[in-house]
């Protein structure tokens, strides 16, 4: 049931209607989002739900049993509980996604060592959401084995944050010790939170089915026929499709982030308009924000901290670990796996200059023009971002290679996929995200759906925005890019 479908429209219709008329009643407005929330995933996976209903059981109790060492004093049985008990969490994570990848890997390795292997190829059905619902377990156990959390008592609101639908698919992967509490205080229908909420939903539609979706057909019709093309439109593909993982992605965030709000509870910033990102390390601080903090505190820091006697060499190890990890947590095949090392490399000279935690700031020329010095190291991480993605998006390292290879055959002719209407909308479409986000980075006291307009002029472009949606959306709906991961 995907957000921009009609189904899901009606489906949260019925669930916020129940869930305001409880009003103040904050336990049965928890039950209420806890019902909504399996009935969503049982809807996408119905024969998973023993699968997060288990593992929720067992984490709430180790939850309890971790506490309660560390309140007798002993955090060394608390802190290796804690550990287990990440482990535990990490299992069917491992099992649904990587168990059949890895099975096959070695035994592609032992036959090419000359042993013999009769494996079969196979690959269990991965449910929807596990990377997500499994990286909020893991963060629970985590943050009360480091004492920056109390484990929650309350298995109805513990068991709410785990399966909370509107970020179960895709995130964004919320922490518990900003989330658990929310669901402890009263959530009335706020004003500020119900408009902010529609803003937020509408615009990620927008962005999905009007641009995302549009730019899908060209891209997917130059990669998944790559060699009839060259030069020329596989480059235009290459340009364009980190911009349309970025309408998919942060189109399913901000939806997520609005159905929060309008729930009357704040889901985490997952993007920040990266693309005006100055290099490759500023990149990941603004795009899929809460997954890379997520790794960066339970994998870069703790690997920093073991390589430190290393220096730069030790920081660089730590640096392209966590990115092999940021890869290898898309999917289990080796082209994510050469993803994440190669932004690894990327963050090298940033390393070695001392730019890597460095903020980067951006001139503006007369208060409303960037710089041609800022403007040009943002068309490189750009550029460096959109190669990353062809591994991204491959099927093997192979296909990658050889779809680059294509671009040194000539400039074979220009892909019409779509066609005229096609390339129209997306392009339209494409500019006024592109204007949004320029005015939001430059902080002007105008813009397109900004929070402190005039409400009037607000609500006229939020209506003008869903008549443009319900004329060119398109007529099938169109899963998230993220879902399979």
């Amino acid at each position: 049931m995907e957000f921009n479908s009609l189904n899901f429209l009606l489906f949260f219709m019925i669930t916020f209607a129940v869930y305001h008329l409880c009003y103040q009643k904050t336990k049965v407005k928890n039950i209420v989002l806890l019902v909504a929330s399996y009935v969503f995933y049982g809807i996408a996976d119905l024969k998973m739900i023993p699968v997060i209903a288990v593992m929720t059981i067992i984490l709430y109790f180790l939850g309890v049993k971790i506490e309660k060492f560390l309140n007798d004093d002993n955090d060394q049985k608390a802190h290796k509980l804690a550990v287990f008990s990440a482990i535990i969490g990490l299992l069917p994570l491992f099992y649904f996604k990587y168990f059949g990848f890895s099975v096959e890997s070695f035994a592609k390795l032992f036959s090419t060592l000359g042993f013999n292997t009769e494996i079969s190829s196979f690959r269990i059905l991965m449910p929807l959401g596990i990377s997500f619902f499994t990286f909020r377990l893991v963060s629970y156990v985590l943050e009360i084995g480091r004492r920056k959390m109390s484990a929650e008592k309350d298995f109805l609101s513990f068991a709410t944050y785990v399966a909370f639908f509107p970020c179960i698919m895709a995130g964004p992967i919320d922490r518990p010790n900003k989330f658990l509490p929310q669901l402890k205080t009263p959530r009335v229908l706020d004003s500020e939170f119900l408009t902010e909420g529609v803003r937020l939903f509408v615009w990620g539609w927008f962005t999905k089915v009007c641009i995302a979706d549009r730019m899908g057909e060209y891209v997917d019709a130059i990669f998944g026929n790559y060699q009839d093309y060259g030069a020329l439109s596989i480059g235009i593909a290459a340009l364009i499709y980190p911009l349309q993982m970025y309408a998919d992605f942060s189109g399913y965030s901000n939806m997520a982030i609005g159905i929060g709000r309008l729930l009357g509870i704040e889901v985490a910033e997952n993007f920040r308009r990266p693309f005006f990102a100055q290099n490759v390390a500023e990149y990941w601080r603004r795009w899929h924000i809460s997954l890379t903090g997520w790794l960066t505190d339970y994998v870069f820091m703790p690997l920093n901290i073991k390589f430190r006697d290393y220096a730069n060499l030790g920081l660089i190890m730590a640096v392209i670990i966590n990115l092999i990890a940021v890869g290898f947590w898309h999917g289990a095949n080796w082209t994510f796996g050469f993803f994440g090392l190669y932004h690894g490399l990327l963050f090298i000279p940033l390393v070695l200059s001392g730019k890597m935690n460095k903020k980067t700031k951006i001139t503006w020329i007369k208060g409303w023009l960037i710089s041609p010095q800022n403007f040009l190291k943002m068309a490189l991480t750009y550029c460096l971002v959109a190669l990353g993605l062809v591994f991204f998006r491959a099927e093997s390292i192979g296909v990658a290679f050889d779809t680059i290879g294509q671009c040194f055959t000539g400039l074979g002719a220009v892909c019409k996929e779509g066609g005229k209407l096609n390339i129209a909308v997306f392009m339209f479409s494409l500019m006024i995200l592109c204007v949004k986000d320029y005015l939001d980075e430059g902080k002007f006291k105008f813009g397109i759906l900004k929070t402190g307009e005039k409400v009037w002029f607000t609500n006229l472009q939020l209506i003008g925005l869903i008549i443009f949606i319900l004329i060119f959306r398109g007529d099938a709906v169109k899963e998230f890019i993220y879902m399979q991961f």
